[in-house]
């Protein structure tokens, strides 16, 4: 009977170090970090490599809209066989009139001047760019903040996954020290069905924990590009302001959401002063050079031609108003579309700080319950060995403490996505921001070949296509 109880008391005293213990034991070996998966989404990222390619295509509208201030020059050929007979007044007898002649033709057109209507829309071309550009920082951010966000699933389910499997190893001991206690007549069948059915509940929510722990892992895969190594926790939270006034301030200068929106009331309101243009006169500068040679004789005609030409369109069923009309819509709706968007971005700025501070209140009262479930837990233990409390005693204290790790362990993961989508709410959760090792996209280094709408055949026309090999190869 001593014996018995001896090892009893061992077995309880095991369980309770190993629950104590758990997970706060320290991981060895080498760990991927937070910015190695930051890293990782930027490089990896297919959204990137779409809107990147969406930027181009959005430069490219500024090399069309250039190209319309440019001259057009363009040549035309023909080669005409006539078949007739002719007859004059002057003469009785008809006589074949069959010839064979080519032409060729050479013609050039400059616009001199249209009111501004060209122009304007180039402006308002290069600021859609602008527009564009904000967008894939958005994109970008939006990309990091998913990395974040694997980053930590992948933390929090692995800690999951130990705290069940201790949890596992604590109730195969309670059964077996309620299977000893049974055995010496301390206690009824009653409490090893207890045992029983609770090692069974832990055992189910181990498999639970390890399939979260699967889905984790394919997000991490997924979203950074490779699977998770053994993850470090990050060493401490991101700087943020201390005032959500002052970061609301913040994001409604450079959050990419609002500069893009910006720029798009600027574009809008161009296209209004271009299509008012479209209605007023232009004026042209034209140049022909036309040859005819005969084929079946030797007549040949050769001339050519230089005029300014003026015109303009007084009537059209109104399509140009109408045009106009639709721009000024169009702009009064980027006009409310930035009034959203403001408010919409200092709203998730509130909304993000207050969930930091929700979740650091949760982390510091999961705390406290740890420490108190733990100790109570403790005092269970020690109690039931001396017949004190019962066996649904000692399995509530333990799946208290298991609760409260539980919530410690989702509110720290929960901490740093907190705080690190305050980072993006301010439009600064990008890779230039965080100082991440990885070559940052340039977005101008394209824009600076296209511009100025360069011909294939030219020296930059060419250089553009081997970027563009390059950029397919990627």
């Amino acid at each position: 009977m001593v014996v018995q109880k001896i090892t009893l008391v061992l077995r309880m005293g095991v369980a309770a170090c190993v629950v104590m213990a758990g997970v706060a034991l320290p991981r060895t070996g080498t760990a991927d970090t937070l910015a190695d998966a930051l890293v990782g989404a930027y490089t990896h990222s297919g959204l990137l490599q779409q809107n990147r390619a969406l930027l181009r295509a959005a430069d490219e509208d500024v090399a069309a809209a250039v190209a319309t201030l440019k001259p057009v020059l363009s040549w035309s050929a023909s080669l005409t066989q006539t078949y007739g007979t002719v007859r004059t007044a002057s003469s009785v007898n008809s006589f074949n009139n069959d010839s064979l002649s080519a032409a060729v033709g050479l013609a050039a057109s400059l616009v001199l001047y249209d009111f501004g209507s060209r122009a304007f829309r180039v402006e308002a071309a290069k600021e859609t760019v602008l527009a564009t550009r904000e967008a894939l920082i958005d994109i970008e951010q939006q990309v990091l903040l998913r990395a974040v966000q694997a980053y930590m699933g992948v933390i929090e389910a692995s800690e999951f996954v130990a705290l069940r499997e201790n949890n596992v190893r604590l109730l195969t001991e309670e059964q077996r020290a309620a299977n000893d206690r049974f055995e010496v007549g301390e206690v009824t069948r009653t409490d090893v069905a207890l045992a029983q059915a609770q090692l069974a509940q832990a055992r189910s929510g181990l498999a639970a924990a390890r399939g979260q722990l699967i889905s984790a892992t394919e997000e991490y895969r997924n979203v950074v590009g490779r699977a998770p190594g053994r993850l470090r926790q990050p060493p401490g939270l991101p700087a943020i302001e201390d005032s959500v006034d002052a970061a609301k301030a913040i994001a409604v200068r450079r959050h990419p959401s609002m500069l893009s929106a910006q720029r798009q009331v600027a574009a809008a309101d161009l296209l209004v002063q271009a299509t008012a243009a479209d209605m007023k006169p232009t004026i042209s500068l034209t140049g022909r050079l036309t040859a005819t040679e005969s084929l079946s004789s030797s007549d040949f005609n050769r001339g050519g031609s230089v005029g300014l030409e003026a015109g303009q369109t007084i009537y059209q069923g109104g399509a140009l108003s109408a045009s106009n009309r639709q721009a000024q819509a169009r702009a009064d709706a980027q006009r409310g579309n930035l009034h959203v968007v403001r408010h919409a971005v200092q709203q998730d700025v509130g909304n993000a700080y207050a969930t930091l501070t929700t979740v650091q209140a949760q982390l510091a009262a999961s705390e406290r319950q740890v420490r108190a479930a733990r100790i109570a837990f403790r005092g269970i233990r020690e109690e039931a060995t001396l017949g004190a409390r019962t066996t649904l005693d000692v399995l509530d204290a333990e799946q208290a403490l298991l609760d409260a790790q539980s919530l410690q362990v989702s509110a720290r993961a929960s901490l740093y996505f907190a705080a690190y989508s305050i980072l993006a709410s301010t439009g600064r959760l990008t890779a230039k921001d965080l100082q991440l090792p990885v070559q940052i996209y340039d977005p101008t280094e394209y824009y600076n070949l296209v511009k100025d709408s360069p011909a294939k055949r030219s020296k930059e026309g060419q250089k553009l296509d081997r970027v563009l090999r390059a950029l397919q190869k990627d």
